[in-house]
């Protein structure tokens, strides 16, 4: 009766530590979180393995792959290397940064300039110096307006207005992207506008000079107008009439014949 008695004892001891050590081993898996068996589905996108500078044909070296769990990827990012390579950067990219469709333009042939400029816009350059260039400190991405001097044929005095504002600068010289922020003296900028606007820039060019003003990037208010000096006022011409006829008597001489009239009213 007693070994019985043992005997139930060690099966109910053995029973109850291994009831226990199956809880232990289910908490310690539940604060762990998954295990290796179970499979977690992810979402690739295409990542900047370095800087990818503004302007910059997207190569190869400048991609990576990182995976995401499903449902976290933005839906405008690029899944795979071949969607986004050899398309050009519209801005500046940093490194590890997750490369979205809207900032990317496609490029076919030709230079990488042609893929920055927006749809509908158009390219135009102007030749400069270190005054119209704004001492060289003009840099691809800044902002600029436009000021025009022509000569008043009426008035013949000078006369200057802002006929363009708020442009991009596409490039400077031939750089559309630099990494550089100490001033540069350059030959050319070449600037983005409207087909309207190009005209009206040509125009004034070849009617008087032209000047470039810096705009500060996070200007987003227009300056009040202040209204141009008007035109001095025309002189009045002051005419000086007749002197009125006179009584006095006029003396004719004819050789040795002296004559003396008076003048008829």
């Amino acid at each position: 009766m007693f070994k019985r008695r043992g005997l139930f004892l060690v099966v109910m001891s053995l029973s109850m530590g291994g009831l226990a050590a199956w809880a232990a081993n289910n908490w310690v898996q539940e604060r762990l979180g998954p295990t290796a068996e179970m499979e977690v589905t992810t979402d690739a996108v295409v990542i900047a393995a370095i800087d990818i500078p503004y302007g910059t044909k997207v190569a190869a070296r400048h991609l990576k792959i990182l995976s995401l769990p499903e449902g976290t990827a933005p839906p405008r990012a690029f899944r795979r290397r071949e969607d986004v390579q050899d398309m050009v950067a519209t801005t500046k990219i940093l490194s590890g940064e997750i490369l979205m469709r809207d900032r990317f333009a496609e490029h076919e042939t030709g230079s990488t300039l042609a893929a920055l400029v927006t749809e509908s816009m158009r390219a135009v350059t102007i030749r400069v110096d270190d005054v119209v260039g704004v001492a060289g400190f003009l840099l691809p991405g800044n902002r600029v307006d436009v000021l025009a001097t022509r000569m008043d044929s009426r008035t013949k005095r000078a006369i200057t207005e802002t006929i363009l504002k708020n442009l991009k600068v596409l490039a400077v010289d031939q750089t559309a992207a630099t990494q550089a922020s100490d001033p540069v003296i350059v030959r050319a900028v070449t600037l983005e506008m409207t087909p309207a606007q190009s005209e009206t820039l040509v125009k004034a060019k070849e009617e008087g000079s032209i000047q470039l003003t810096l705009r500060n990037p996070m200007d987003r208010h227009a300056l009040a107008e202040i209204p141009p000096p008007p035109a001095p006022a025309p002189r009045p011409v002051v005419r000086t009439a007749p002197p009125p006829p006179t009584d006095r008597p006029i003396t004719i001489i004819r050789g040795t014949r002296v004559e003396t009239v008076r003048p008829e009213r």
